[in-house]
């Protein structure tokens, strides 16, 4: 889900470039007649205007289309950094803002100063979201099935459900730690799944941020303690530990859910060509997989890994803009 190394590195700038035509002249002294001018003219409205097609697409002039994401959510990075170059690479220009909390990045959506938001959980984590601001946004469909809520401890750590938690909460300074406050998981742990298994009395939830919640996993896990952490799949820190996820017999976590594209309600009258991309953009589990272990792991997660992606995916990119 909205996962972060703590690696974030700064978002690009990316600045509007400005085109310059210049209007020719007929030097020729001898007037010409009235047909011929009338040819003239066509010929060299069709061959400006194709230049400046040419130009406008190589310059960015389909447009401006901001994207945003939540600090430190990897998966959330991870896709805006592939649709910024894939939006770019069609002459978009695209603006990047990085937000430290859902809240702002809905916000944003429902104002229109963000346009799309490329990683929502739906229909449950983000279900408050897509509520408080109804008809100001709209959703793009689902990139990718499957994600799951979940609770998580190493592997070696001797207990397999999040109701055995109780049998020893010492074990774990009785506490689990989580993300960012503003996260849809920290609203689900402490308001349903704690409270329904009597977690509430015996454990703190530790707001944190993703960076800060890895930063102790790594450390509990490098000394082989025991620690029980907020996760979430897909997500690429079970490529990096041994980690398994605490069955939630009760189901308080809900049904898995899916990663959506999501945008102000104006954006497919807007950008029409680009709306239809987005809803027709799925991943596979190891398409996705890929994907953000290139921008987290491979480039200290920044945009280059998924130029990587993108080139390692041409063929999907192609189809999937019709090229």
């Amino acid at each position: 889900m909205r996962t972060t190394s703590k690696f974030l590195k700064s978002a690009a700038i990316f600045s509007m470039l400005g085109l310059t035509l210049a209007a020719c002249a007929d030097d020729n002294g001898d007037e010409p007649d009235d047909d011929a001018d009338v040819e003239d003219t066509d010929t060299d409205d069709t061959d400006t205007d194709a230049e400046e097609d040419d130009d406008a697409e190589a310059d960015g002039d389909g447009g401006t289309i901001t994207l945003g994401y939540i600090e430190g959510w990897t998966d959330g990075s991870s896709l805006t950094f592939l649709w910024q170059h894939i939006l770019e690479e069609q002459g978009y220009d695209v603006e990047i803002e990085a937000l430290g909390d859902a809240a702002p990045v809905y916000q944003g959506l429902a104002d229109g100063d963000i346009d799309v938001y490329p990683s929502a959980w739906l229909p449950a984590t983000h279900e408050s979201y897509m509520d408080q601001h109804g008809d100001e946004l709209e959703d793009l469909g689902a990139y990718y099935e499957g994600a799951v809520l979940t609770l998580a401890v190493p592997e070696y750590t001797d207990i397999d459900s999040i109701p055995e938690l109780l049998d020893d909460p010492a074990a774990f300074d009785n506490q689990i730690v989580g993300i960012e406050a503003g996260a849809g998981h920290m609203e689900t742990t402490e308001g349903t799944v704690m409270p329904e298994y009597g977690l509430d009395a015996e454990f703190d939830l530790i707001e944190s941020s993703t960076a800060a919640m890895l930063s102790e996993l790594d450390n509990a896990i490098s000394n082989e303690e025991d620690i029980v952490v907020t996760l979430w799949r897909p997500f690429w820190a079970y490529g990096s530990w041994d980690l398994k996820d605490l069955e939630d017999p009760e189901g308080h976590f809900g049904e898995e859910e899916t990663l959506n594209l999501v945008a102000n309600s104006e954006f497919s009258s807007q950008f029409p060509e680009v709306a239809e991309w987005m809803s027709n953009f799925e991943l596979t589990d190891d398409e996705y997989a890929e994907l953000e272990d290139l921008v987290v792991n491979e480039y200290d997660d920044g945009p280059e890994g998924a130029v990587e992606w993108a080139e390692n995916n041409q063929d999907l990119i192609d189809e999937l803009i019709g090229e």
